[in-house]
Parts: structure tokens; sequence; C-alpha cells
């Protein structure tokens, strides 16, 4: 008896799920065809972002690394399944609770995608196509359950119906959501647009001397390959910009605001760089750094153009998706190479890492210089305005600190007794790193050979003295543990 009362509450959850999933997909389907930013698990996940705390996001990043949207998009959907058997659930007990749940959810989604700084006038259509699926499905299934207590007889071939029903629900649901995924791959126009570009020859080059490889396996390499390089941003949805539509807007506390076009862009001398970027969250050992060879634009030459006034010190860049950082304006006017970059590694940027441009700051970590999708350069001052990040407590000028990794032996490998080979990196953008020392067991620590920067060469010798990993006077070791996110971690 008690298995069976259970059975309509099953049926009934099930329905709810089946009603969500279908509602999802339509959802899906609908924003890739009119409004492809404001996806309902986007929109969600982005709002979710949003209001994160920074302990949040620094232990999703810990947990999942650059998977951290994946888990985040699958969390959601989790979620929204357990909401929606329960839903299902109180619309056979207790109606028209289930529906009044299930379009809530969709209200949230319409609410949270005109909240978005990249909405417009359609971005709430895709929730509400979902909410409105969802709500009819979900009542027309459950309904079907209620019927029998007047017809006992009829009992089991219902049930069997809404069975039936509600597996077609799911499939169909499901097959809107790869119909999704089609119709925004066959969208994506930015993705050709990539494959055309030719990007301009560097007026200026740097190179990385022959000697920087050491040929030890298991060492990073001194250029992180483009499909390696980590990505960390807010971004659920990966803006796709044609160049041709693309510009940027120079203005705020300046004497002549700029807008400057792709064709503008790459008519200037551009410039070819190696430079190292690193997330504040990469904790000690962590892979959350890469080094690439980046072609831009010096951002110090647009920003002369601009003519800052003399009381800005802070440049507040916004990306196309609502992304902004607070940078230093001394960072990006003094001789370190930051960059409004077009090229990766020779190629035009990976539409995952910014393109058509970005910003490419050395000496700053990401969250508050390297602006993907970048649109605006707002000079203004660090008392009226704030980053994404910043706004949420993190350090207002992020400089990278120094900091090292052994890559051979990896942790916990087991290691022969005799001579053994002891590899890693260590890094301080734009200061660099004189010389390294290894300490075992011995009382002395022992000088390593080390590929040189290939940036050194171009900046001033600064005599300083260095510690035993290269730290100068100005640079000395912390001697408490801080949680990466505020400052950034000391290894």
């Amino acid at each position: 008896m008690a298995s069976a009362s259970r059975t309509p509450d099953l049926l009934a959850a099930g329905a709810g799920v089946a009603a969500a999933v279908l509602g999802a997909g339509a959802g899906e389907l609908t924003a890739a065809v009119v409004a492809p930013a404001a996806s309902p698990f986007a929109v969600i996940g982005g709002g979710i972002i949003d209001i994160a705390p920074p302990w949040g996001k620094d232990l999703a990043i810990s947990l999942f690394g650059t998977n951290d949207k994946a888990a985040l998009l699958t969390g959601i959907a989790i979620l929204l399944l357990a909401v929606a058997a329960a839903a299902g659930v109180l619309e056979r007990r207790r109606p028209p609770w289930g529906r009044v749940i299930l379009g809530g959810l969709g209200v949230v989604g319409v609410i949270v995608s005109m909240t978005r700084a990249d909405a417009d006038v359609l971005s709430p259509a895709p929730s509400f196509v979902a909410a409105a699926v969802a709500v009819i499905v979900g009542a027309l299934l459950i309904a079907r359950l209620r019927r029998p207590e007047a017809a006992p007889e009829a009992v089991g071939p219902t049930r069997r119906n809404v069975l039936v029903l509600s597996g077609a629900a799911v499939v169909v649901g499901a097959l809107a959501a790869l119909g999704s995924a089609a119709v925004r791959g066959g969208a994506q126009a930015a993705s050709a647009v990539r494959s055309a570009l030719r990007l301009p020859a560097p007026a200026i080059t740097t190179a990385v001397p022959a000697t920087a490889e050491l040929g030890i396996d298991g060492l990073a390499p001194v250029i992180t390959p483009s499909a390696d390089f980590y990505r960390i941003d807010t971004a659920l949805v990966v803006p796709q910009i044609d160049p041709a539509t693309w510009s940027l807007r120079i203005h705020g506390l300046v004497e002549e605001e700029v807008v400057l076009t792709w064709d503008d862009l790459v008519a200037l001398p551009q410039r070819e760089t190696v430079a190292t970027l690193v997330c504040v969250s990469n904790e000690v050992g962590g892979d959350l750094i890469g080094t690439a060879r980046w072609l831009g634009v010096p951002i110090r030459d647009l920003l002369a153009r601009a003519k800052p006034t003399a009381d800005a010190d802070m440049v507040l860049s916004h990306s196309i998706d609502g992304f902004t950082a607070s940078t230093p304006l001394e960072a990006l006017t003094d001789e370190r190479d930051a960059l409004l970059a077009i090229g990766m590694n020779g190629e035009p940027l990976p539409i995952a890492h910014g393109f058509p441009v970005r910003m490419v700051v050395p000496g700053l970590y990401g969250y508050v210089s390297a602006t993907k999708w970048v649109t605006e350069l707002e000079v203004t001052r660090y008392a009226v305005a704030e980053g994404y990040w910043t706004s949420r407590g993190w350090s207002a000028r992020g400089p990278v600190k120094l900091a090292s990794r052994i890559d051979v032996p990896r942790a916990g490998a087991r290691v022969a007794a005799g001579p053994t080979v002891i590899a890693g990196v260590a890094w301080q953008t734009h200061v660099g790193v004189s010389g390294v020392e290894v300490q075992i067991d011995d009382p002395v620590p022992r000088d390593v050979r080390h590929r040189r920067d290939p940036d050194a060469a171009a900046r001033r010798p600064r005599p300083r003295r260095r510690d035993r990993l290269g730290r100068t006077d100005a640079h000395r070791r912390v001697r408490r543990e801080e949680p990466p996110h505020t400052v950034g971690a000391l290894a």
C-alpha cells in the first residue's frame, strides 16, 4: 500500500522534471535564434557569479580549476531538476503551487536577463519561453494524474500515459538543447572571420633566447600553447564579436575623447612581446599561469592621444559582457609593454581569450588588467570608480607577487636514489628574476642554471639585493598565510 501511494508522487516528480527539461530546451533554442547571450542557463549562472562572495569564487577555482564554468552550469542543472521534481509533487497535491514555482523560475530568469550589461529588448524572451513551456506541459501532465480519482479502473493506463509523455518531453527537450548548440555553431560568424584574418607584421619584436628551452621532460615550455593557456573569466557565454563592428572608446578624464575601429587599430605600428599572465587565485604550485607571444598596440600610445588629465589615476576597462577592471594609470603609461592585443602566439586571439581585442598588462593580476573583448577605456580615479572584483573587496592594484613552482619532480613522485634533476619556473612579471636557488636538506642553498627572462634585456637593471628566491629588498616573503584572492599567493 505504501509503495502504491508513493507512485503518483514519483510520477508527478518525473512530470515536473520532464516539463523543466522541455522548457529549458525550448528556452535555449529560443536564445540561440534571437538572443544568444540571454540563454536561461547563462543568465542565471551569470547572476550567481555576480552575487557570489570572493571565497565562493576561490573555492570553485580551487576545486574545478578552469572547469569552474562547466561545474557551475552542472550545479544549476541539478538544482533546477530538484526544484522541478518538488514542484511536480506540489502541483499534484496543492495545485496551482507547482505551476507557481515553475513560473517563478522563469520570472527570475527574465529579471536577471534584463539586468545584464549586454541586455537588449529580446533578452527576456528565452527565459519567458522556458517558463511558459514548463508551466503548460507540467500542468497538462500532472492533471492526468488527478483524473483517476473519479475512475479507479483508469489508474494504470493513465499513469503509463504520463510516464510515456514525460519521457517524450525529456527527449524533445534534450533535442531542442542540442539544436540550440547547432544553431549557435552555425551562427558564430566570428569564428569564420577569425580564421580568415591575417595579422599585420610587428614593427618591434621580442626574441626568446635559443637556450631558453632546457629540454627537460615535465618542465613547462617557455611559450604556453594557446590551447593550453588557462582561462578564468566571468563569461558563461563567450562573446562573438565581428571585428568589422568592434570599436574602442577612450573617454572620461581626458582632454580629447578617442574612438578607434578595428581598421584604425591594425593600421597602427604593432609590437610583439612575450608576457606572462597569472591569475590571482593561482595557489602555490598551481597552473593558472601562462606565457605567450602577444601582438598589439601599446596602450600608452593610445592614452597619449587622449591626454589624461592630471587628476586621473586609474583606467576602468569595460568588456562587452559587462566585466570591468580597474588598472593603475601608471601601469598603462610606463615603459612596460601593456598592450591592446590582437594576436596570440602568431595567430588572431582565440575567441575564448578575447577575440578580437583584449588587454595584456605585465606585472598585474588579470582581475585588474586582463580585460577580454574590451570596448571602452574610461580614464577615472580610484576614489570614484571600482572594477568588478575590487567592488567585491579585492585588492585595488593587484601587483603580481614573486613566486616559483617546481615542475620536476612533481609532488608525490617517487625519486630514485642518486643524482636527480630538479626543474621549475619562477616569475616576477615586469621586474624579472635574476637567479634561483634550491635548498633540500643541505644547510646551504645551491644556485641553479636558469633560462633567462626574454624581456629582461629591454628593462633597465634594478640594483637591489635578492633573497634566496630572487626577491629584491622591496619584495620580501610574507611571514603569514594569505588567501590568494586578496593579494596573490607567495611561493
